[in-house]
């Protein structure tokens, strides 16, 4: 029985802007297994963004405890911190990201860029992660000649790179019209099921959030709802 990737244990996240307190997240507790496919939903404010931003390792809880492969985040260093997210996470985000005026196979290389490895191969891996979304035969095409789908492709290629436990995507789908959209669903859904990669995403439309197997609803900091397909 798989066991839980993810434990959340009555997170608060709170901003200080100007004199105003802003409780982004007030005591979410919930914790996601190894291999879960879930979506994130709510209204804008809901505390998604913070939320995922925790997740990803690149903001810390006010209080409360986030409990990754068995291991407390707030006891990690930045070292440590930049290692998880090099390794263990893959970011796919609504924008792309991606650098101008270089090819998908250069984009896709990045994170071995900044990783611990020894480069050996860099090449072979980049192209069988894009061989992995279907890309492979435009590895040598630059951003600009890649339609939005391919580019969101790339995306997923190089999170793929260094073999993540976790997948984090926000609004995957959000610059893509829905026959794209579809295609890259099915693209996580496969990596999901095929490879046993956890997939984390947060998207506003219902259609998207049904490809996941569970769906969580936040409204006000905190989660009002949960569904299993």
């Amino acid at each position: 029985m798989p066991g839980n990737i993810i434990e959340l244990r009555n997170l608060v996240k709170t901003y200080h802007v100007g004199e105003t307190e802003v409780r982004a997240l007030r005591g979410v507790t919930y914790s996601i297994q190894e291999g879960d496919f879930l979506a994130i939903m709510g209204p804008s404010g809901s505390g998604k963004s913070s939320l995922m931003n925790i997740l990803g390792c690149l903001d810390r809880p006010t209080s409360g405890e986030y409990i990754l492969d068995g291991e407390e985040v707030s006891t990690f260093d930045k070292n440590k911190l930049a290692r998880i997210r090099n390794q263990k996470i893959g970011f796919v985000f609504q924008s792309f990201n991606l650098l101008p005026r270089t090819t998908a196979l250069e984009n896709t290389e990045l994170p071995l860029l900044y990783s611990s490895s020894d480069g050996r191969d860099t090449t072979g891996r980049a192209l069988a992660s894009l061989e992995a979304v279907g890309l492979k035969d435009r590895a040598h095409h630059k951003t600009n000649q890649l339609s939005g789908g391919e580019q969101q492709r790339v995306a997923i290629a190089r999170a793929l790179l260094n073999n993540p436990t976790l997948i984090l995507a926000d609004e995957p789908t959000g610059n893509l019209d829905s026959k794209t959209s579809s295609e890259v669903m099915n693209i996580f859904k496969s990596l999901n099921e095929n490879k046993g990669i956890t997939m984390v995403m947060v998207t506003h439309e219902p259609d998207i959030a049904a490809w996941a197997g569970k769906r969580i609803y936040l409204k006000d900091g905190l989660i009002v709802k949960e569904e299993h397909s």
